[in-house]
């Protein structure tokens, strides 16, 4: 199959320009998180929650739209998304002065709504996560608006492929190199991208994938051998709630990532309470579920290692971010 190469992600992290910022890298040292993950292991955080929007997606959304001839960029965008996605749309139509619906399940984060429509995008709400992709071929069909996938696609991967491509510079620029990269899945297009890069850039670093046990599509896919789906998601990582995985970034994961862990709800709690108290980040289910996978299934493995953790986003209002820390 083909897959972005460095000149390549290279490349279009250069054509993104200031509409995307390349987040901060930390190598974090903490107590706390020493008792929780080894006193010799030390944990690099690349912060992707300071991306513009509060998660990684502009990358893959950006990445889209700039390939979009003139009039299909007049005719707009449509994507379905929890959150984080449909949050990317807005932005990205705005920046490059176009419009976007977005189509999102009911029980999305009403801040994340709210933040979608600032931003300008129309809004949808919709049953469930099946019924939002349904919704969203309507729409297409209808207006001509070009879907932009949440997770799926060469040109997604590419520009997700960026962060791991930062991630190693930044290590690097800092005099280390990594031996793992811990980074979560929802549809595996973020895990696609990260590992793409990484294992090209630095083939002796090993990269995980972290999922929730209540949505498991990439760990199902690996170990049945081809993409496979769930009926509904149950996790609180809402932003990890991929209902399928599709081909590509299946296969892209397949190639460059070598193993899929996965953690509880409970757990990741754990690691948004640690990196609340070790790193001062508020960050969403979502941006722990990496540091929760150290703390628990990799403890033992990564025990002395150098390894880093992709936090990829933070769009959590403070009564959730609360409740979730004091459940």
């Amino acid at each position: 199959m083909d897959f972005p190469t460095v000149e390549a992600i290279r490349a279009n992290r250069a054509r993104l320009g200031d509409r995307v910022i390349t987040t901060p890298v930390r190598l974090l040292v903490d107590d706390a998180l020493s008792r929780a993950v080894g006193d010799t292991t030390r944990v690099w955080l690349k912060e992707e929650l300071f991306q513009r929007t509060g998660s990684f997606k502009p990358r893959g959304a950006l990445s889209v739209m700039l390939d979009l001839d003139a009039d299909a960029l007049a005719r707009g965008v449509v994507g379905v998304s929890a959150g984080n996605h449909a949050i990317s749309l807005g932005y990205s139509a705005r920046v490059l002065g176009t419009t976007a619906t977005v189509v999102m399940p009911k029980t999305a984060n009403a801040f994340r709504v709210q933040v979608c429509r600032e931003l300008g995008a129309t809004v949808e709400l919709v049953e469930n996560v099946h019924a939002a992709f349904a919704r969203v071929e309507e729409i297409e069909a209808s207006e001509g608006r070009t879907f932009v996938h949440p997770y799926e696609g060469p040109k997604t991967a590419l520009g997700t492929a960026g962060v791991g491509m930062e991630f190693i510079d930044q290590v690097r620029a800092a005099g280390e190199e990594l031996d793992a990269v811990i980074v979560a899945a929802g549809g595996g297009g973020l895990t696609a991208g990260v590992a793409c890069a990484v294992k090209q850039m630095s083939p002796s670093t090993a990269v995980y994938v972290v999922e929730p046990e209540g949505a498991d599509t990439l760990a199902r896919s690996f170990a049945a051998g081809s993409p496979q789906s769930i009926d509904a998601v149950r996790t609180i990582a809402d932003s990890l709630g991929a209902p399928r995985c599709e081909p590509y970034s299946y296969a892209l994961n397949r190639r460059f990532v070598d193993e899929v862990v996965l953690v509880s709800d409970d757990q990741i709690r754990e690691a948004m309470r640690l990196t609340f108290r070790a790193a001062k980040l508020a960050v969403e289910p979502a941006g722990a579920a990496s540091l929760a996978a150290l703390m628990y299934p990799l403890r033992q493995r990564l025990e002395g290692k150098r390894v880093g953790i992709v936090v990829c986003g933070a769009n959590i209002d403070a009564a959730t971010f609360a409740a979730q820390l004091l459940a």
